[in-house]
């Protein structure tokens, strides 16, 4: 069945604190054209000109995934991509105060409720989607990576992880029907990172807005009370941090028993935004992240260099 492009109503916003850079922002959801695609733009930056959801704008994947175009960027795109993506919104503006846009609860949930507020807009012209004829594989098989993509009736996700840590496991998660699943099956899950990550990370400059109440940190080394002391500092907690006993830093109960997936799913949808045009295919994955993601979109685009130059095409011909 032919679908239609599709924006949104009104303009919304949402505002937090970023995750890498700690900076407060405020994102606003705005409609968009026919064609248009989905593009972020910041408004600190005067004259800023409007930066396409490209793989080809992708200049960094540490922990995220950055944009930038004439010397303007934009870090940890991914959620906001995957809130927009996984509601079947073709055109869109996402405006930004920031360099990065709010971590929120870490999750999709509260884009998504934004987006759901602003409300759907179909439009008149023709959506323009990839369909996948011919299997596309990527593999690292340094780091045991593998991500597929195949022919399907629609757009659906296969992501499989494996962690040797009692509180994750080995986790599946299978996404068939995302305008009916997304929102409540994949939109609400948070990012998570090791307890043994966390100092490595702050000495790098990263997760400075990060904090207990928008991340799952699972606990995968012994601590003592000297690290426990440690860790409120660096997160500037005043209480007592404990921990939990399903493997979580103070015992922060899960929203599903495979969340941690579920969010490499959330993350993998907002990559694949990138291709600038929606899938009609079956992608499926094993121990994915960024960085994979992003080389797959980018061999993804190479194989299919002649059906999206031709869909480009038929738009700029519209």
């Amino acid at each position: 069945m032919e679908r239609k492009q599709r924006t949104i109503r009104t303009s919304q916003s949402c505002e937090g604190v970023g995750l890498h850079t700690g900076v407060q922002t405020t994102i606003t959801f705005h409609p968009a054209p026919e064609n248009y695609g989905i593009r972020f733009i910041r408004s600190d930056i005067p004259g800023c000109t409007e930066i396409k959801a490209d793989i080809d704008h992708v200049v960094d994947i540490s922990r995220g995934t950055t944009i930038e175009e004439n010397d303007v960027r934009i870090h940890t795109v991914e959620h906001a991509l995957a809130a927009v993506s996984g509601l079947r919104i073709d055109n869109i503006l996402i405006e930004l105060t920031g360099k990065e846009p709010p971590v929120m609860d870490g999750s999709a949930k509260d884009f998504v409720e934004c987006l759901i507020k602003a409300g759907i807009k179909l439009q008149t012209k023709k959506r323009k989607v990839l369909e996948i004829t011919r299997a596309t594989n990527y593999t690292n098989p340094y780091r045991d990576i593998d991500i597929h993509v195949i022919p399907s009736d629609r757009f659906r996700i296969t992501f499989m992880v494996e962690y040797p840590l009692p509180a994750l496991g080995t986790q599946y998660e299978a996404i068939y029907n995302m305008e009916e699943d997304f929102a409540f099956e994949v939109a609400p899950a948070r990012t998570f990172c090791f307890l043994s990550e966390v100092e490595m990370l702050k000495e790098r400059g990263l997760i400075k807005g990060g904090a207990l109440d928008n991340a799952v940190v699972i606990i995968d080394k012994e601590i003592d009370q000297s690290e426990m002391e440690r860790l409120k500092e660096l997160f500037g907690i005043e209480d007592n941090i404990i921990q939990g006993a399903n493997g979580i830093l103070n015992g922060k109960v899960l929203r599903f028993k495979n969340e941690p997936v579920r969010h490499k799913t959330l993350d993998l949808i907002g990559d694949l935004a990138l291709l600038g045009v929606p899938i009609k295919g079956h992608v499926t994955a094993a121990r994915a992240g960024h960085a994979s993601n992003v080389e797959f979109v980018k061999k993804l685009k190479k194989q299919y260099t002649k059906e999206l130059n031709e869909l480009w095409s038929e738009t700029s011909d519209e």
